[in-house]
């Protein structure tokens, strides 16, 4: 006879749990097709009996597709699913800040569990147009290229494309770096790249002291595929989180040309009808509704931003293939990141020709704007002087010689190390002092020794010079004098020694 104290009828009283029940047909690698799931909807999370989570993908007729989330070797035909009737949400909190996560967001780095402070959609729609509002903000990388020359604002999606070790992921993380004391929060996605990566990630971050405010993103390529794919989904919903709390956010979702593989394997064992190069037709959407969820929301909505930095990698420079210009159509501009470049040792390897950023100039400082104005120009022009000296043994005008000495003194100002991000108000230094010609003069040690040593020299003679600036975004008179009583100053004890 039944216990009558597990119906309720004594003091204590069992709790039930509604649920379909569902059976696994057939497993194909890490796609379960299964029978029996009548109300099941697509985007669904659903249960194996060994508790392995799966998400709904599709449908045919008399099967359930699903994505196994996790290790599907355990799962075999005739095992139970259970369909719980719940979209796919994920814990959200500041508690994930300083940690590695999945991309279930549950803890990789043994430090415990995050309690939750609520729970988003992983598939959730982009904010509309009217939820907007124009960007105002630049996003400070640290990076003089992008700072002076290629802007970022604040809100924007910027594509970073190249070749495979040609820096895109070195200038992505220099930009986390540079957050640190700006009150941005950072997220950095791994997705589809060797474990050997992304401890040498975690290494700089942990070096440069940024990972209290950044949470990493695991997706690595030792995971399941079902991980690889959620990956920045996860990345996009903990950025919303903060988003939607009036902060502002920068992702990087390291790359995308991985995770647009993965879908195609994913698509293939869905018996999808591939198409060009082999990937589903709905590959733009895929990652169109992704890059849209960054943006600049209206206060009433929270007022904070979200920055994107995807990451794609190309294949011997060729930036026509269909992940790359699909990418670069549904972006807000592309850094392209060349391997001749890199090769000669100009670091971050950027072609200022093929790179172009559409909207972060409207947010770019005042005084860098005019600082910064004919700097591609100028250092386009020497480029092409370069390659004419090289094919001609005739001498050159003073014009020419003075372009070239110039063009050489903006190659050293703009030639960065790895993973050391310049302060904006450093930069407004340099940009200065290349104006008023004042390096043109100086070797090439003499201009690594000005640039590592001018902006604690300006501190010591102006303390209240970078507080001003930060402030004002402009160059006023006496700030001009400041900079001038500095230059001067400087090179004038430069000389002596």
């Amino acid at each position: 006879m039944p216990n009558a104290q597990a119906f309720g009828g004594g003091k204590t009283s069992a709790r039930f749990e509604l649920r379909e029940v569902g059976q696994v047909l057939a497993v194909r690698k890490f796609i379960v097709m299964a029978k029996g799931l009548p109300s099941c909807m697509n985007g669904q999370l659903v249960e194996f009996a060994n508790g392995v989570p799966g998400l709904v993908m599709g449908f045919t007729e008399e099967k359930v597709q699903i994505l196994v989330l996790g290790d599907a070797t355990q799962i075999c035909a005739g095992d139970e699913i259970y369909n719980k009737g719940k979209s796919l949400s994920l814990p959200v909190s500041e508690g994930f800040l300083g940690r590695v996560i999945n991309s279930l967001c549950q803890p990789q780095d043994g430090l415990g569990p995050v309690e939750a402070k609520d729970y988003f959609p992983v598939f959730r729609v982009a904010a509309g147009v009217m939820d907007r509002t124009p960007i105002k903000k630049t996003l400070e990388t640290g990076t003089l290229i992008l700072d002076a020359i290629i802007p970022i604002a604040m809100g924007q999606r910027q594509l970073l494309i190249g070749d495979r070790l040609t820096g895109k992921t070195s200038t992505a993380l220099d930009a986390i770096i540079n957050q640190k004391g700006k009150n941005v929060n950072c997220i950095y996605c791994c997705i589809g790249k060797p474990y050997s990566s992304l401890v040498k990630v975690l290494d700089i971050l942990k070096e440069k002291d940024a990972l209290p405010y950044t949470i990493v993103v695991s997706g690595i390529a030792s995971v399941s595929t079902g991980e690889q794919y959620l990956a920045p989904y996860t990345a996009c919903l903990l950025g919303e989180y903060f988003m939607h709390n009036g902060k502002d956010v920068l992702v990087v979702l390291d790359d995308l040309t991985k995770h647009a593989w993965v879908y195609r394997q994913i698509s293939l064992l869905l018996e999808r009808a591939p198409g060009r190069e082999a990937y589903p037709g709905d590959i733009f959407y895929i990652h169109s509704q992704l890059v849209e969820r960054a943006g600049y929301l209206k206060e009433e909505l929270g007022g904070g931003s979200m920055t994107f930095l995807p990451i794609v990698e190309i294949l011997q420079g060729d930036v026509t293939g269909y992940i790359p210009t699909n990418l670069i159509s549904m972006t807000d501009g592309q850094l392209y990141f060349s391997t001749p470049l890199f090769n000669k040792g100009f670091k971050p390897a950027i072609d200022f020709g093929l790179s172009v950023s559409r909207i972060g100039n409207k947010a770019q400082w005042s005084v860098m704007k005019q600082l910064s104005k004919s700097l591609r120009l100028d250092y386009l022009q020497y480029r092409e002087l370069v390659q004419m000296t090289q094919l001609r043994s005739t001498g050159l005008s003073k014009e020419a010689e003075n372009k070239l000495k110039r063009g050489e003194v903006i190659n050293q100002l703009i030639v960065q190390g790895k993973n050391q991000p310049v302060a904006i108000e450093e930069q407004i230094i340099y940009l200065y002092a290349l104006n008023k010609g004042v390096l043109d003069g100086l070797s090439t040690t003499q201009i690594k020794q000005f640039r590592k040593d001018i902006l604690a020299f300006m501190q010591k003679r102006h303390p209240g010079f970078c507080p001003r600036i930060r402030e004002t975004k402009e160059l006023s008179d006496d700030l001009k004098e400041n900079i001038e009583d500095v230059l001067k100053t400087y090179l004038t004890e430069m000389v002596k020694s």
